[in-house]
């Protein structure tokens, strides 16, 4: 795998490299560790651009796979002027689910690829609708473990997947890599994809 991979993925995230295998991508796993604060006053959209540019030149710079272009990727679920990250803890958790009930929210994901000098970005943002949630639902969901590590509490591919009653957007951008925009960066490198199907 590591001798024939076309690139690698600077994350450790399993749904973006079960996205990428989904497409037949041949790529290599060298997760990155980026501070990945808020910069004061610093727009939604211009903090998933600059935290996937960032990944993917941190993954440049530590690739065990000299001359391998890097992909790194970042999502986030905004509501109003508020980003949502992965819950600290359970009180958090519980705070993000009763902000998303009800209502509809953003996701903003952004991909950047870095080889030598060059880098390419490509942003999408798609809206996502949840039906009501009572206080024990959203109770129940947390006793599952699901939304320890997920950003905005929620996943749409697992169990979080019933709260939601409407998607207008990229549906592979929630799950955290928009599968459209990472195909064009792949072909701008001229990376090929369906290669292991």
């Amino acid at each position: 795998m590591q001798l024939q991979a076309d690139f690698v993925l600077a994350s450790a995230s399993p749904r973006r490299a079960d996205l990428l295998r989904q497409i037949g991508c041949r790529f290599f796993i060298a997760p990155v560790d980026v501070d990945e604060s808020v910069l004061p006053g610093e727009p939604a959209v211009d903090y998933v651009q600059r935290i996937a540019l960032q990944k993917a030149r941190a993954g440049w710079l530590v690739s065990p796979l000299s001359g391998v272009p890097v992909l790194g990727a970042d999502t986030a679920v905004v509501v109003g002027p508020d980003i949502f990250g992965k819950p600290a803890d359970r009180e958090q958790a519980l705070s993000m689910l009763r902000r998303l009930s009800g209502t509809t929210h953003r996701v903003l994901s952004a991909v950047a690829m870095v080889a030598e000098e060059r880098q390419l970005l490509r942003y999408t943002e798609t809206q996502v609708t949840f039906r009501t949630l009572s206080p024990e639902e959203c109770e129940r969901y947390w006793q599952t473990g699901e939304p320890v590590d997920k950003a905005g509490a929620y996943a749409i591919q697992g169990l979080g997947g019933v709260f939601v009653t409407a998607i207008k957007g990229s549906y592979s951008s929630v799950v955290g890599l928009p599968l459209a925009e990472t195909c064009q960066l792949l072909q701008a490198f001229d990376i090929a994809w369906w290669r292991d199907t």
